[in-house]
C-alpha cells in the first residue's frame, strides 16, 4: 500500500517494520566475534515484535542467503553495512557529549536503544521522539526486562508531520543549549519538501555547536522500484510482506550534505565503502548492493 500523509504503523507494519527488520541487523551484527557494536537490547526487543521471520532470523531457523536471489555474501554485506551505521552514529553521539554537549535528540527512534547502552556523561538527556504506539511498546519492554537508561531518558510521544517541535520543548528541551541530533534511516521515508522542513526545524532548534548525525542516499533519486520488489518478493514466501518501492519517497529531494552547508552547518561525508575498508570489512560487489547503492553517512556541526 502506497504511503499517505496521515498514515500510521506500528512495529510490525509498514515503516515500522523497517525499524524492527534494522534491530534485527544490529542483533546480528552485535553477535559477530569481531566487535563492531554492541547493543545487547536489539534481539530482545525484535523478539517482542513477534514477526515470525525475524525472530526465525535470530534463532537460526531461517538462512536468508538461501532466498532466491540472495546469496551469502549479499547477507554478509547487509549485516556489515548495519555494523557500520550504526558504528558511526554511536562515534558520532559520543563524540557530541566528549565536547560538551548534554542534550540527544533521536528522531523516529523506533527500537533505538542508545538511551540504555551508550555510555552517557553524567547530566546528558536523550529525547526519543517516534509515533505513541512505537515509543510505550519500546518502554513497556525494556522495562520489563529491567533494563536501565544510562542517561536521563524523555520521550516524546509524537508523528514527525505534527508540532514535534513544541512537545520537545513540553518535555524540557532547551533550544539554548547544544544538541546532538539523529536522524537515522529516516529522510528517505519522508517526502522531499518534508526532508528540507525537518532540517529547518532542527537549524531553528540549535545552539551553535550542535551537531546532525544524518545520511545521503543518492540512489534513492533514480529508485528502481521493480528492482526493490524483485529483491523483497521472495521473502514474502516466508512471512515477510515488506513492500519497500511503496514504503520510500523516491526521486528529486535536495542534497543532505549542500542543504546543511546552506543553512549555517559544517559538513562532512564518509561513504560506507569506506567506513567498511576502515574497519577492516569487505565492500560488496555490484551484485550484492542494495537498490539505494553506496550511501554516505553525515556529520555537521553548527558553528560557534
Amino acid at each position: 500500500m502506497a504511503r499517505t500523509g496521515d498514515d500510521s504503523w506500528d512495529l510490525a507494519s509498514s515503516v515500522g517494520a523497517t525499524a524492527t527488520m534494522v534491530a534485527a541487523g544490529r542483533a546480528i551484527a552485535s553477535a559477530d566475534p569481531r566487535g563492531l557494536i554492541d547493543d545487547p537490547f536489539a534481539a530482545p526487543l525484535v523478539r517482542a515484535v513477534g514477526l515470525d521471520f525475524f525472530t526465525s532470523m535470530l534463532d537460526g531457523q531461517l538462512d536468508l542467503s538461501q532466498i532466491p536471489g540472495s546469496s551469502p555474501e549479499r547477507m554478509q554485506s547487509m549485516i556489515d553495512a548495519m555494523a557500520v551505521r550504526t558504528r558511526f552514529f554511536d562515534d558520532h553521539l559520543t563524540a557530541a557529549t566528549a565536547d560538551g554537549v548534554r542534550q540527544v535528540v533521536i528522531l523516529a527512534s523506533g527500537l533505538d536503544a542508545r538511551a540504555y547502552r551508550l555510555p552517557w556523561p553524567d547530566g546528558t538527556v536523550v529525547y526519543e521522539i517516534d509515533q505513541p504506539d512505537v515509543i510505550a511498546f519500546k518502554s513497556q519492554t525494556l522495562a520489563d526486562l529491567g533494563a536501565e537508561p544510562t542517561a536521563t531518558r524523555r520521550t516524546v510521544s509524537i508523528d514527525l508531520r505534527e508540532d514535534w517541535p513544541t512537545a520537545l520543548q513540553d518535555a524540557g528541551f532547551d533550544a539554548s543549549q547544544p544538541t546532538a541530533w539523529l536522524a537515522e534511516g529516516l529522510l528517505i521515508y519522508l517526502p522531499p519538501e518534508a526532508q528540507d522542513r525537518l532540517f529547518d526545524l532542527i537549524t531553528g532548534l540549535s545552539a551553535p555547536g550542535s551537531t546532525v548525525g544524518t545520511e545521503y542516499a543518492p540512489g534513492i533519486l533514480d529508485f528502481d522500484a521493480e528492482k526493490a520488489r524483485e529483491m523483497t518478493a521472495p521473502l514474502a514466501e516466508h512471512g515477510l510482506e515488506i513492500d519497500m518501492a511503496s514504503l520510500v519517497y523516491a526521486g528529486r529531494r535536495s542534497h543532505v550534505m549542500e542543504y546543511l552547508r546552506q543553512n549555517g552547518w559544517q559538513v562532512a561525508g564518509s561513504p560506507r565503502d569506506e567506513l567498511l575498508t576502515h574497519f577492516g570489512l569487505a565492500v560488496p560487489s555490484p551484485g550484492d548492493d542494495d537498490v539505494l547503492g553506496e550511501i554516505v553517512y553525515v556529520s555537521a556541526r553548527l558553528a560557534t
